[in-house]
């Protein structure tokens, strides 16, 4: 089959699939061909079976090829090709940049599939294939081309060596900012007091401008190497404009506030990037490490894989582990956004950064600085902020666009009055000059960028990433939502929930026999008695010549009497009596879909038991927030029984789909996507991969300690706590209106200034104020969305 030659915009390409090692390989490439084509930005694809390839074309700025790899890899199909993804730290761009020229020579990099800048999150994000090329070649390539990149920071050190650079960049805008002024007040105040000729006064004003208008100059030559023009010209046609028709003060006033709008807007947008990364800095400098029998406190760096390290309470936890002696509380609030402690012990994970609350605790590492879950949060995060959002990429668009648009109205507005008008020309050519400043996008472009950097960061210090700005988007526009059962809407671990007793037996007695028998099985729900026997405190008594009785039960002796543990077939066929109304509680608790299991002697039964997988404690809550929110469907998708899925859907109030094998689930997720558009999928990211990548948001839970959930997900909830997800919701709406009201106030805004040029002749230093007002103000009303908190 032949495809149609790429649109504007769209790349071909053509990647070699590597073979299946199962027989359902040409099968999961048929899946993936026809998963492909429902992704925004993919169209065209074509699988050869016989050449073992994948064509398509795709836009880059829709959709990456690393995502397409992810896509691919949940399907159970390997590229042979390996697409990497990496962010890297950018100074020196103003936010309003037009950078389309330079991606493009960038692009020209051998390798490299994609390349994006986003000056409003200071990042540059490179995709490239790793078989062909490696990062250093990028680096060296940005390097030649005059930008200023660092890798992110992984470690603490890494990251306090980097703000001592941002903070050195940013004394030097200040220092040339505060020269500016200095400039014009000695040259205006010089001229009003009489001290200093008009000739004389050009000297300080000249250095006014070179001070000024420096950054700017800088960026706006380099972007003219590529093809392009931005605002930062504007700018510096305006300054010279002013002193072409001797307005040297207004001039320079222009180059002090436009210098002084792009430090603030670098100080706060720097600010929002840090306060994730603040996150690292709670790691500790050193830890207490048990080598050759004796503590030793080492640099948090010096940690090796395997060691144990000593954590004792009111101290951070300074790398990821296991505990392998003793028992605690963590406080995991930097990481996840629980507010209550959660309890560990042997065998169970912790996290760099926690703070270990209460008893002293031995941890074996199982992963050093730099590649701690901590670490690979902030690199994730950093990674979302620079991918740009679908909305971003139009201003972005419209920016460059837009700028040219500008500079041919300034030249109308100049030209034309004088020549059919008879107006002065310096008259024409100074509103010129006030239009170049008025009409510049600079509000427009950054209204998207700042919003969309906020949420990111804000979302990540509540203990929900998103991996981008699109994913992000996706979330405000969500109508229905399919649930995980088992992991997601439950604890996915069985728990003893009832005890129905036989007359002149009490619960405890009834727990005691069953535990002690179960004691002997590893069987899941035997697990579950036993632990809540220990919850309970009681003492188990022993018991003998335990016997599995396949398909009914177990049986085991105690104190001489054998002890029947299981389905009413195992009474009936010893001849063992059960009471009626133990028959109508087996019949009860059936049909709230818990399993149940009868406890008794030979001679009649003691006792049921029932034993179920147990809601979330958020589940409900979630899911009533969710409705109110205005979720048109909520399904949950399940491969349990009918009997079982109702009775929790019932509880919760939603709808189920029950006994679904996974190619079953991919379909509710289709024809759900056909009812309502936009679908989201939540499981715990490593089951369900299929319908996680086939819907248009795949969100996972409880993804702080497992690399799957951080990988694979587009949006991960890190706590266990269902109600993170109305929480990224409704952060995503509101992301939405801020932007909504960001763009419609800086057009305003923009139209209005124009406006006012033309017909109350504004003098060029007003002009300025209101641009550059209007562009702080609109960076400010997307900060806001740092302190957006649930509910």
């Amino acid at each position: 089959m032949r495809i149609t030659p790429p649109m504007a915009n769209e790349h071909e390409v053509d990647i070699s699939l590597l073979p299946s090692s199962g027989p359902d390989g040409k099968r999961c490439a048929e899946l993936l061909q026809a998963r492909l084509l429902t992704e925004p930005g993919v169209r065209g694809v074509v699988f050869d079976s016989r050449g073992q390839s994948l064509k398509f074309r795709y836009d880059p700025r829709l959709v990456s090829l690393v995502r397409v790899q992810e896509i691919a890899k949940q399907m159970g199909v390997e590229f042979g090709q390996r697409f990497e993804r990496c962010a890297l730290r950018l100074r020196g761009v103003r936010c309003t940049d037009c950078s389309q020229g330079m991606e493009k020579k960038l692009e020209q990099t051998s390798g490299a599939t994609r390349v994006a800048i986003n000056p409003a999150a200071g990042s540059i994000a490179v995709e490239y294939d790793s078989t062909t090329a490696d990062l250093a070649t990028f680096e060296e390539r940005f390097a030649s081309a005059g930008y200023q990149t660092q890798r992110h920071p992984r470690t603490r050190e890494d990251l306090r060596a980097a703000h001592a650079e941002e903070a050195v960049a940013r004394g030097r805008m200040a220092i040339l900012t505060a020269t500016c002024i200095t400039g014009l007040l000695v040259g205006w105040g010089g001229e009003k007091l009489g001290w200093l000729t008009e000739a004389q006064a050009i000297v300080p004003y000249c250095i006014s401008y070179l001070a000024g208008g420096f950054y700017a100059a800088r960026r706006a030559f380099r972007e003219l190497l590529t093809g392009s023009v931005n605002v930062d010209l504007l700018m510096i046609a305006a300054a010279i404009g002013a002193a072409i028709v001797n307005e040297w003060p207004e001039g320079a006033a222009l180059l002090f506030l436009f210098s002084l709008s792009n430090t603030l807007e670098q100080y706060v947008l720097g600010r929002t990037r840090r306060a994730i990364e603040a996150l690292m800095d709670l790691t500790p400098d050193e830890a207490v490490v048990r080598r050759a029998g004796t503590e030793q406190r080492v640099p948090v760096a010096d940690l090796r894989l395997g060691e144990i390290i000593i954590v004792r309470p009111g101290e951070r936890i300074p790398a990821d582990g296991k505990i392998v002696r003793g028992q605690t509380s963590v406080d995991q609030s930097v990481m996840t956004g629980e507010s209550v402690p959660v309890e560990r012990g042997q065998g169970e994970m912790v996290l760099a950064a926690t703070l270990n609350q209460q008893g002293a605790i031995e941890v074996e590492v199982t992963r050093v600085a730099g590649e701690t879950t901590l670490s690979r949060i902030v690199e994730l995060v950093e990674s979302a902020q620079s991918e740009k959002a679908q909305s971003q990429r139009f201003t972005d668009w419209f920016g460059a666009r837009y700028t040219l648009a500008v500079l041919g109205l300034a030249a109308v507005t100049a030209i034309v009055p004088v020549l059919f008008l008879h107006e002065p020309f310096a008259q024409s050519f100074y509103r010129a000059m006030t239009i170049l400043v008025v009409a510049s996008p600079c509000a427009v472009v950054i209204s998207i960028p700042a919003a969309i950097l906020a949420a990111i960061t804000g979302a990540a210090r509540n203990g929900v990433l998103f991996k981008g700005g699109v994913h992000l988007e996706r979330a405000a526009d969500l109508q229905a939502i399919a649930f995980d059962k088992t992991g997601t809407l439950t604890l996915g671990r069985p728990r003893l929930t009832d005890l129905e007793t036989a007359p002149g037996v009490t619960e405890d007695e009834l727990l005691t026999l069953a535990a002690s028998v179960e004691s002997l099985s590893e069987h899941p729900l035997a697990m579950a008695v036993v632990e809540e026997a220990k919850t309970r405190g009681l003492k188990l008594r022993e018991a003998a010549n335990m016997e599995a009785l396949v398909g009914r039960g177990v049986q085991a002796e105690i104190a001489g009497q054998w002890i029947l543990v299981g389905k009413p077939q195992l009474f009936t066929e010893r001849g063992a009596a059960i009471p009626a109304e133990l028959e109508l509680a087996i019949e009860r608790l059936a049909a709230a879909g818990k399993t149940t299991v009868l406890v008794g002697n030979e001679n009649a039964a003691l006792g049921v038991l029932a034993i179920a997988d147990t809601l979330r404690p958020s589940a409900e809550a979630a899911i009533a927030h969710l409705r109110k929110l205005g979720i048109r469907r909520l399904v949950m998708l399940t491969g349990d029984s009918r009997r079982v899925a109702c009775a929790i859907a019932n509880r919760l109030g939603m709808e189920a789909e029950a006994e679904l094998l996974p190619e079953d689930k991919l379909n509710v997720i289709r024809s759900l996507q056909g009812q309502h558009g936009s679908v989201a999928m939540i499981g715990d990211g490593i089951n369900d991969a299929p319908a996680l990548a086939a819907a248009n948001l795949g969100i996972s839970l409880g993804g702080a300690g497992t690399d799957v959930a951080l990988e694979t997900a587009d949006v991960v909830l890190m706590a266990d706590d269902l109600q993170n997800l109305p929480f990224a919701v409704a952060l995503a709406r509101q992301t939405k209106r801020v932007i909504r009201q960001n763009l419609v106030f800086a057009f305003a805004m923009m139209l209005g200034l124009v406006a006012a040029t033309f017909v109350a002749d504004i003098r060029l230093p007003v002009a300025v104020v209101g641009h550059e007002g209007s562009t702080v103000l609109v960076i400010l009303n997307g900060l806001r969305l740092l302190r957006f908190r649930r509910g």
